[in-house]
This record gives structure tokens, C-alpha cells and sequence, in this order.
């Protein structure tokens, strides 16, 4: 396969690299460029370059399959000197996305123009590196240093019209963009060429700079951001062949770091969830049309997420008191978008147009999907399928959001079993990214799809789980509230646990995160448990419970709270509730801790595996990222399981 192909016109010459998918910078791609570097530099009908990119993007970075691998030459800051140092000056045409080795290349070009949708990044810091050919020091040479620390110690992607107004772009092109590029070289010629980037001047910057920006580069929990932010100080006060040194060796020095590995490990399984392997070659059924049963707030939150989404949502209640203030909950969420810049008025006025509620079922006959989102009561949701089996189309999907429940004995009896659907949202479900699908025994392969597809759709992390109490996420969530808790009953105080939580990478530990949540929710369920018959131990939490403390919302949980004061106070209250049944005080390390915890996670998340709920370690990872907020750069519980956590 030719990677490079050139044709010139009028001394110009327009270079387009192919190489599919997203013209990632392969070993292969980096030679190319070096040796047609050389080519058009000997070539005296040449004035000019142009670089473009076949197909949906510019270059996205480098090519995942060599990550881990060692490098091959020439080196991607070589090719980059190259290009910046070539006798004929280069321009880059990006559309797309241009990322980290992509805008890397952009930026040895002498110019970069861009397509009115693109995006420029080096996203290199949330895979656990820094940028590893002159990101750290190109960039501030080009935007200056505030700018540049902005974009590279959080990773985020800059739209065309910022990065143009920063100075990375020289011109944002309308029309086709190859052809409106060709112009600007010319253009370009008939003025004196500006200096490359690394000819261009950087000032030191005061002392109180660096400090404000290390304490926002440090909230990221890992070292990845502050190691590119001591680069980028570096580029202010080295030359430029010393500030490229430094990038490069902190490049190889974090790669192989368990924080850059773990990081790696959660990028390909994110980039592979949304379209799992086993339904490649399986059409989902069309979507346009939702239902959305209960206008709580987890059903206002998934009305909210489908209308993002473009999808046309009617919400059904029980009755008109209900139905209006459901349809009010996702006003509100609309408001909150347009109140933190996130809707235009036109956006918001958008939103509401596709959005419309009834009390009565016969609203859904045309609707694609439906998603029962209602009280987590079997016989509620059983009697809402009912509903839903007399008045749908026998093709539309049938889901329910249980958190809990059996799917199976929710949808029992309804007509066409293969259309039904579990899709656990997490609350709140327009913020959310994580969606359990959990296929029924008859769900038809283009039905389970078709969850897939509405995940893309909503901008979801999918995972499938198979049936059981809780699926993957509020199982492991059980095992590793159950684990808290036996620490505390050998003695260890409940504040240490968290603290050792938040230490490991947690916004929050265990227990403030049931007082946030609240503690009767699982009470509640272990209750139904035991009024079934089942043999459920006596929690902890069922003590503080039944005593009035259920979190936060009741002022004590676990801790006690000020009014209108969030933060959680040792509550001398629940140690006199729990002393007959903790142990004398026995604190441990924190690492201790932690590792009893991921190890409890991890452990029932084997048995998952085992039993079939959960089809690969990645997924449980996935899971409990983007569900339960266990640090990405650790990796997940299955992934910090297998670079053998210290035992307790």
C-alpha cells in the first residue's frame, strides 16, 4: 500500500497521506515522510508543500499498535525537525483531528491551516505520558505558555476557532479544504516566511505561575500532568535542544509506568466497547422515537440524555400532578445546560420541542424504544410491560432499568420476548457515562444491538452483563461494602477507610458515598430480601439505618452533618451505636486498606467472570471507572489486581 501519494500544481505540491483508519504516525508513515521530505527538497518545480490526509480525519496520534513496543526510527521528534527544517516550507491542512503526533507534525509544518470542524489536542497526559516530539515545547512557542499549559496538562481537544484565535492555527478554511490550502501557500510565498516554532521566542514566567498551575495539574491524582508541566517550564528556561532532551526522556521514562500501562489498558477497552466483536456484523433496529415510563429522577435524566441525542421522547406518568413535574425535571436539566453555557437559547428551545408526556400508554404505538424507568417495585414494573405489551409494536424494544430486579420476571408473559432489553443507567442518567445492557435469554441479536447503538447515541460507556442481583456494578458494589465494613468491625475507624480511598484515587470513601447516596436504598432492598425468605445478614448500615441515619439527607449517616454543611464529621453518636460490634481500635496502613478493598472488588469480580455475568476483566474495569469512580489511572480492579496489589 502506497502511503504517500503527491501531485503538484503550479509548484505547489499537495501531499496526502492513506493510512487508514486514522492515519496514525505507524513507523512506516514516519519514513514516508522523512523520504518524501527529501524528494521535494531535491525537487526544483517544487515551492511549496501542502499535507493532507485521506479519509474522515488528519493524523490522530500515533498508531496504538506499537504502544509498549520500542521505537523505531526515525523518531517522530526527527521527522518532525525534518519537516520543520526542509528547504521548501510545509503546510498542514487538517480536518478532523489532529492529536498528539498529529498536531506534533502540524506543528513542525511552517503553517496550519484548518477545516472550520476540526480539532487540534495532545491528549498524551490522560494515557499517562507527556508529549514525546516538542508538544511541551513547540506549543508555547506558538500560543504562549498559558495557553499552552491549558491544553497540555488536561489533555483536552481545542475546536478550530479557539486554536485559531491562540495562534496554533494561521487560517481556519472554508470550501475544500485541499484547494483552499493550495491558495494560502501560495499566498503565502508572495510574503516573508514567519520563523518555524522553534525559532520562535519564550519567556521565563514568574515563580506564582508555576505554583497555580501545579495545583490544578495535580488534581488529576497521577504524575502525568505535572511531569508535562516541569517540560513545559523547562522549554521557558532551557534552549530549545535541552527542552526537547527533557520532553523526550520524560516521555520514556513514563511509559512504562504502571500509572501509563493502566492507562493504556482503560483507552482500549473504552475504544472497543461501543461495538463488541460479537455483534460486527448485526444491524440494530432503527431509533427515532422513545418512550420513557416514570419521570423521576432517573427517568427525567434518560429523557434528558435521549433528547441530547437527537431522539424524540415522550415521557408517560401515572397521572397529570406526576406527568408535570417529570416534564418539569428535564426542563430544569435543560435550564442547567443553558445556564452553564452548555445549550444556545435555539439549543434550548430544540430540546423542549421534542419532548411531550401523556398519562395514558396509547402515546407509545409508534415509538421505536421504550425504557421503564419507574419505582424499583417487581410488581410496578410487571405491571407497566403489561401495559406496554397491549399497546407497542411488536418490533419495538422493550427495556427496563432495574438496578436490581430479575428482568426476567418483570417482562414474563409479555408478547414478542425477544425484544426485551435491560438498560441500567446510573444516576444521574444525562451525566453518567456507564449503561449495563443485559440481554434476556430470547433477546434477538439485533436487539442487543440495538442497546449498543443507543449507547453510541447518548455518548455511553457500554458494558453487557448477564442476570443476577445487581449485574456487574452494585454486585461488586455490595462485596466491597460488605469488606468495608468487616474492616470496621476488626477495628479499624471508619474515617481511616475512606481516607485510604481517597488516597488510592477515590473523589470519596465508601462510607461517604453511601451518606451521599443514602443508606436506606440498600437497607430497602436487603429488607425485600429477607421478607422473601433469603438469609441476609445484619449490616452495620442496617443499625444506623433503623436508629434514623440514613446519610446525609437526614443530617448523620456514618457522619454527622452541619446544616448546609456537606463535609462529614466523626459522629460520636454512631461509635456508641456501633461498639458492641467493632473490635478495639486497629488501624492500618492505608495502602493496607485499599488493597483489602480493590482486593474485594477484583475477587467478586473473578466470581462474575466465572459465572459468566461478565464477559472480560476489561469490562468490570470499564464498569467500575465509569460507574463508581475507582481511578482511571489505576486501571480498574481487575487490571491493579494483576500488578498484585500487597495483601492485607
Amino acid at each position: 500500500m502506497t502511503l504517500l501519494t503527491c501531485r503538484i500544481d503550479a509548484g505547489i505540491a499537495c501531499v496526502t497521506l492513506d493510512n487508514p483508519p486514522v492515519n496514525a504516525l505507524s513507523a512506516a508513515v514516519r519514513r514516508a515522510l522523512w523520504d518524501m521530505a527529501e524528494t521535494l527538497d531535491a525537487d526544483p518545480a517544487v515551492r511549496a508543500v501542502v499535507l493532507t490526509c485521506a479519509g474522515r480525519t488528519f493524523i490522530a496520534g500515533a498508531d496504538v499498535r506499537e504502544f509498549g513496543q520500542p521505537p523505531v526510527e526515525p523518531h517522530l521528534p526527527d521527522v518532525v525537525a525534518r519537516l520543520e527544517g526542509a528547504a521548501k516550507p510545509w503546510v498542514a491542512a487538517i480536518h478532523g483531528a489532529a492529536l498528539g503526533g498529529g498536531l506534533e507534525v502540524a506543528m513542525g509544518c511552517r503553517f496550519r491551516v484548518a477545516a472550520p470542524t476540526a480539532r487540534v489536542g495532545l491528549p498524551e497526559v490522560t494515557l499517562g505520558i507527556v508529549p514525546g516530539a516538542s508538544g511541551t515545547v513547540r506549543t508555547p512557542r506558538l500560543v504562549g505558555m498559558a495557553a499552552a499549559v491549558d491544553l497540555v496538562t488536561s489533555g483536552r481537544h481545542w475546536p478550530a476557532a479557539k486554536a485559531l484565535e491562540a495562534g496554533l492555527l494561521d487560517a481556519v478554511l472554508d470550501g475544500d479544504l485541499t484547494e483552499a490550502a493550495m491558495g494560502f501557500a501560495r499566498r503565502a510565498l508572495e510574503k516573508d516566511l514567519p520563523d518555524p516554532a522553534s525559532a520562535r521566542p519564550l519567556s521565563p514566567m514568574p515563580e506564582e505561575f508555576w505554583t497555580e498551575a501545579r495545583k490544578t495539574a495535580a488534581r488529576a491524582g497521577h504524575a502525568a500532568p505535572l511531569a508535562a508541566l516541569d517540560c513545559l517550564r523547562c522549554a521557558s528556561e532551557a534552549p530549545f535542544a535541552e527542552a526537547m532532551a527533557k520532553e523526550r526522556e520524560t516521555f520514556l521514562a513514563l511509559r512504562p509506568t504502571p500509572e501509563a500501562q493502566a492507562l493504556r489498558h482503560v483507552f482500549f477497552a473504552e475504544r472497543a466497547a461501543p461495538r463488541p466483536a460479537a455483534l460486527k456484523e448485526v444491524a440494530p433496529r432503527a431509533l427515532q422515537r422513545v418512550g420513557v415510563i416514570g419521570g423521576g429522577t432517573m427517568g427525567a435524566g434518560i429523557a434528558a440524555a435521549c433528547r441530547e441525542a437527537g431522539l424524540e421522547v415522550v415521557l408517560i406518568e401515572r397521572d397529570d400532578a406526576a406527568l408535570a413535574r417529570g416534564l418539569a425535571a428535564v426542563e430544569a436539566i435543560f435550564d442547567g445546560a443553558m445556564a452553564r453555557g452548555k445549550l444556545s437559547q435555539a439549543d434550548r428551545a430544540a430540546r423542549s420541542d421534542g419532548l411531550s408526556g401523556s398519562t395514558g400508554y396509547d402515546r407509545l404505538a409508534e415509538a421505536d424504544l421504550v425504557i421503564e424507568a419507574v419505582f424499583e417495585d417487581a410488581a410496578v414494573k410487571r405491571a407497566v410491560f403489561a401495559e406496554l405489551g397491549r399497546h407497542c409494536r411488536a418490533d419495538a424494544v422493550l427495556a427496563t432499568n432495574t438496578s436490581y430486579l430479575d428482568p426476567r420476571g418483570l417482562t414474563e408473559g409479555v408478547p414478542h420476548p425477544e425484544r426485551m432489553l435491560g438498560l441500567h443507567f446510573f444516576s444521574p442518567a444525562h451525566v453518567m457515562k456507564l449503561l449495563e445492557i443485559v440481554p434476556l435469554p430470547d433477546t434477538a441479536p439485533e436487539v442487543l444491538a440495538t442497546g449498543f447503538a443507543l449507547a453510541r447515541a447518548l455518548g455511553k460507556m457500554p458494558v453487557q452483563a448477564g442476570i443476577c442481583e445487581g449485574f456487574i456494578g452494585n454486585r461488586i458494589l455490595k462485596r466491597t461494602r460488605a469488606e468495608a465494613e468487616q474492616l470496621v468491625r476488626r477495628g479499624v475507624p471508619l474515617a481511616q477507610v475512606d481516607a485510604a480511598m481517597r488516597a488510592y484515587g477515590f473523589r470519596m470513601g465508601p462510607f461517604e458515598a453511601q451518606d451521599l447516596g443514602g443508606l436506606d436504598i440498600a437497607y430497602l432492598q436487603r429488607e425485600g430480601a429477607r421478607a422473601d425468605g433469603q438469609d441476609v445478614p445484619e449490616t452495620l448500615g442496617d443499625l444506623l439505618v433503623r436508629a434514623g441515619r440514613k446519610g446525609q439527607k437526614t443530617g448523620g449517616g456514618w457522619y454527622d452533618y452541619a446544616e448546609g454543611d456537606r463535609r462529614p464529621q466523626v459522629s460520636p453518636t454512631v461509635e456508641a451505636l456501633l461498639a458492641p460490634h467493632v473490635a478495639a481500635a486497629d488501624p492500618l496502613p492505608p495502602e493496607a486498606i485499599a488493597a483489602a478493598l480493590v482486593g474485594a472488588m477484583a475477587a467478586e469480580g473473578q466470581a462474575l467472570l466465572a459465572e459468566g455475568i461478565a464477559q472480560a476483566p476489561a469490562d468490570i474495569d470499564l464498569v467500575k471507572i465509569h460507574g463508581y469512580g475507582f481511578p482511571r489511572w489505576k486501571g480498574g480492579p481487575m487490571f491493579a489486581a494483576a500488578l498484585e496489589m500487597p495483601s492485607i
